[in-house]
């Protein structure tokens, strides 16, 4: 389903409102120093918008699952996998004019709380928001090949961990991604399932990166289906124009990027 770090202490609720078709996970939201938090019935929050600036991406961990702007500056179609509170959504489909952007998000509740609260746009001829399941989403043979960038951040209510995490599911998401796609993927949980998603990305993937921790534990991970030449004077580069184009702090995950070839020498 989607995203989630530890729910602010102090969040109070931002209304009455609350989604809660039966057969999934209620939504509902909380809102604390003007920023709106989404939750699927428990404290873990999966996803927030800054009232003041609805369309930037407000987490840290969210904006690092943008790294892939570092190595894809023309995607045509981006793809993501649990919406969330349709932050990169929103993002990639105001700030990527050239691309056509599809969400996958199964729960109903998600999808109707962000056209309500969070400002996820209706459909048109460029964003599509398809009520699914991510798995049959990714094994479906028509978007094999067709995606240049996945962006994955699968969770349930409880937040232990991907509710999406085999060699399966992600050989299917490499099946899905064109020539020079890539992948980015949140890890966060119970401590075994680093390692296991770790493990099942590496089995498939050409290169698998993943950055220091940001808060709460979240670990994102950038995977290739053809490895880079990692060129860190054209990356920092890059970096810069990322922060100008998109005020997005590229250079931090350049250094992260950077840090982890030194830690595997």
């Amino acid at each position: 389903m989607s995203k989630k770090t530890a729910s602010p202490t102090a969040a109070a609720p931002a209304s009455a409102a609350r989604y809660d078709q039966p057969g999934h996970p209620p939504a509902t939201t909380t809102q604390f120093q003007g920023v709106r938090f989404l939750h699927l019935g428990t404290s873990w929050v999966q996803g927030a918008m800054r009232l003041s600036k609805p369309d930037a991406i407000e987490l840290e961990y969210v904006q690092m699952m943008m790294m892939w702007l570092l190595f894809q500056e023309r995607p045509r179609h981006v793809v993501q996998l649990g919406l969330g509170s349709a932050a990169l959504t929103k993002f990639c489909y105001h700030r990527l004019a050239e691309a056509r952007v599809t969400a996958v998000e199964l729960n109903p509740n998600v999808i109707a709380i962000c056209r309500a609260q969070f400002g996820l746009p209706p459909d048109d001829e460029r964003l599509a928001v398809r009520e699914m399941d991510a798995m049959d989403f990714v094994l479906d043979p028509a978007n094999h090949g067709t995606v240049d960038v996945l962006q994955v951040d699968l969770y349930d209510e409880e937040a232990r961990g991907p509710v999406l995490d085999s060699p399966e599911f992600y050989q299917a998401c490499h099946d899905c991604l064109s020539a020079d796609g890539i992948m980015t993927t949140n890890v966060f949980g119970d401590f075994p399932n680093y390692d296991k998603n770790l493990q099942a990305m590496e089995q498939v993937f050409d290169a698998v990166v993943w950055l220091p921790e940001v808060h709460d534990a979240n670990i994102v991970v950038i995977a290739f289906k053809r490895s880079p030449l990692l060129d860190f004077s054209l990356l920092y580069e890059r970096a810069g124009a990322i922060k100008t184009r998109f005020n997005l702090p590229a250079k931090s995950w350049v250094n992260g990027l950077k840090g982890w070839m030194l830690d595997q020498q």
